[in-house]
C-alpha cells in the first residue's frame, strides 16, 4: 500500500474518531461500547488530538503524499477532523459558566455568601490530566484497608493530605467507583475530584466492592453499607469528622452512591449490621443508572437483559420487587438529603434522560436542593481527565457542600 493510500485510511480514521467526539455514533447495544471508549479521550483532550493531527500531517508532507489523490484526500480528511475538534474543544469551554448557573438556580444568587470556608487553603492547584499511580502515592495514606472479609474487593483507600490536622474535624468524602457492576477498582477514578478535595482539607475514602457475576445483587450495594459503617467508625484516627460524610461516584458508582445516600440504615441492605449507621450528609452521583426499571423510558432497554443474566440473576417479570427497590428513584422522599448530580448530554452508555428524570423526581419530592449539571458535548467518565469539564465540576461540587456545609451547621476546621 502507497503512502499516499495509507495516509488516507489513517486521515479517515481521524475524522470518523473526530465526529463521534462530537455526536456519538451509536447509544444502544454493543456499538455503544466503542463509541463510548474512542469519543471520552477524544472529547475532553481535543487540543491534544489537533496536535497528534498537525505532527501527523506534518509528517505525511515530508514524505510527499500530497503528491497522490489519496494523500490530497487524507490531507482534506485530517483538517476536517481538526476543525470538529476544535468545535468539540469549544464547546467544553462553557462548564464554568454551566456549573454557576446550576448552583445559582437551586442554591440562591449569594449562595456563595452563605457557604462555610474550604477547611485549608490547597498547596496544589492544578489537577491531574490523566489517573496516573503517582497521584495515588502521593496522596494515598493508608491503602488497601480491609473493611469487610471479601479480600481485595472489600478493601478501600484513605486519601489526606500529610499536613491534616489529627483532630478529626474534616469532612469526609467517600468515593465508589464505576465499571457496569461486573468490572470497576478504586484505582483510577475520581482522581481530579479527590485531589480538588483533599487539597482543600478533606479526608477522601475510595472503595472498592464485590462485582457481578459472581456476585448478586445486593452485594454491591451491601458492601457500600459496610464501606461507610467503616468509614463512620474509623474514620476520626485519619483525621475526618464521621458526622460529615458524603458520598460520590460515576456511573454503577452513581447508582451505588444515590442509592446508598437515599437508603440510611435500611435493613434491606443492611443485613447482619442494621444498627449500623449508615446516613451521609449529601449526595454527588455523576452519570449514574437512577431507574432499573425504566418506568418512564428515560433508560436503555437493553440494560434490563445485561441486569438479568449478570447482576441479579433474576428476571424483572419474575421479580420486578427487586429492580423496583434497587432503583434510587423508587427511595427519593421528603428526608433526601442534598444531590448534586452531572451528566454529559453525549453519554453512550448512560442518556442523559436518565439524569433529567431523577432531577424531576427529586425536585418534586425531596424538602433538599438537587444541584444539577448539565455539560453539553460531554462523553461518560468526562470527569476522569483533568480538563475543562473536570475543573468546573470540582470547583462547583466544593462549593455545593460548602453551603450545605454551613446549612449543617457543621464545625468548620481552620
Amino acid at each position: 500500500m502507497e503512502s499516499g493510500t495509507k495516509y488516507l485510511a489513517g486521515s479517515a480514521f481521524r475524522l470518523l474518531n473526530a465526529l463521534n467526539a462530537k455526536k456519538p455514533f451509536a447509544r444502544e447495544g454493543l456499538a455503544s461500547l466503542p463509541s463510548f471508549v474512542f469519543g471520552l479521550p477524544a472529547s475532553e483532550l481535543p487540543l491534544h488530538y489537533v496536535t497528534g493531527n498537525a505532527i501527523s500531517t506534518a509528517y505525511a508532507l515530508g514524505r510527499g503524499v500530497h503528491r497522490t489523490a489519496a494523500g490530497k484526500l487524507g490531507l482534506a480528511m485530517t483538517a476536517g477532523a481538526s476543525a470538529v475538534l476544535l468545535g468539540v474543544h469549544k464547546r467544553a469551554a462553557d462548564a464554568e459558566d454551566i456549573v454557576d448557573r446550576a448552583l445559582t438556580d437551586e442554591l440562591g444568587v449569594d449562595h456563595a455568601e452563605h457557604a462555610a470556608p474550604s477547611p485549608m487553603a490547597p498547596s496544589r492547584t492544578g489537577l491531574p490530566l490523566f489517573p496516573s499511580p503517582s497521584v495515588r502515592k502521593r496522596y494515598v495514606t493508608d491503602g488497601h484497608v480491609a473493611y469487610d472479609d471479601f479480600g481485595r474487593r472489600s478493601t478501600l483507600d484513605v486519601w489526606r493530605r500529610p499536613d491534616l490536622p489529627t483532630d478529626g474535624k474534616a469532612p469526609v468524602m467517600i468515593q465508589v467507583h464505576g465499571g457496569g457492576w461486573v468490572t470497576g477498582d478504586k484505582e483510577g477514578q475520581a482522581y481530579p475530584l479527590m485531589v480538588h478535595l483533599v487539597e482543600r482539607g478533606w479526608v477522601c475514602v475510595s472503595i472498592t466492592y464485590r462485582l457481578s457475576p459472581r456476585a448478586t445483587w445486593p452485594d454491591h450495594i451491601t458492601d457500600v453499607k459496610r464501606a461507610i459503617g467503616w468509614v463512620k467508625e474509623n474514620i476520626a484516627d485519619h483525621g475526618g469528622d464521621p458526622d460529615w460524610v458524603a458520598i460520590t461516584g460515576g456511573s454503577a458508582g452513581g447508582h451505588l452512591s444515590s442509592l446508598a445516600a437515599l437508603t440510611p440504615n435500611d435493613p434491606q441492605f443492611q443485613a447482619g449490621f442494621e444498627d449500623v449507621d449508615t446516613s451521609v450528609r449529601a449526595a454527588v452521583p455523576f452519570y449514574g443508572a437512577f431507574d432499573w426499571t425504566n418506568r418512564d423510558g428515560s433508560g436503555r432497554d437493553d440494560i434490563l437483559e445485561f441486569l438479568e443474566n449478570r447482576v441479579v440473576k433474576a428476571t424483572f417479570a419474575d421479580s420486578p420487587e427487586i429492580y423496583e427497590q434497587a432503583s434510587s428513584m423508587t427511595h427519593v422522599g421528603p428526608d433526601s438529603v442534598p444531590f448534586f448530580i452531572l451528566h454529559g448530554t453525549n453519554d453512550a452508555l448512560i442518556p442523559v434522560e436518565q439524569a433529567r428524570s431523577m432531577v424531576d423526581v427529586m425536585r418534586k419530592e425531596s424538602a433538599q436542593p438537587t444541584v444539577y449539571a448539565e455539560f453539553p458535548g460531554a462523553q461518560h467518565a468526562f470527569d476522569v481527565f483533568g480538563m475543562a469539564r473536570a475543573r468546573a465540576s470540582c470547583r462547583g461540587i466544593e462549593q455545593f457542600l460548602n453551603v450545605v456545609r454551613a446549612d449543617s451547621g457543621a464545625d468548620v476546621v481552620v
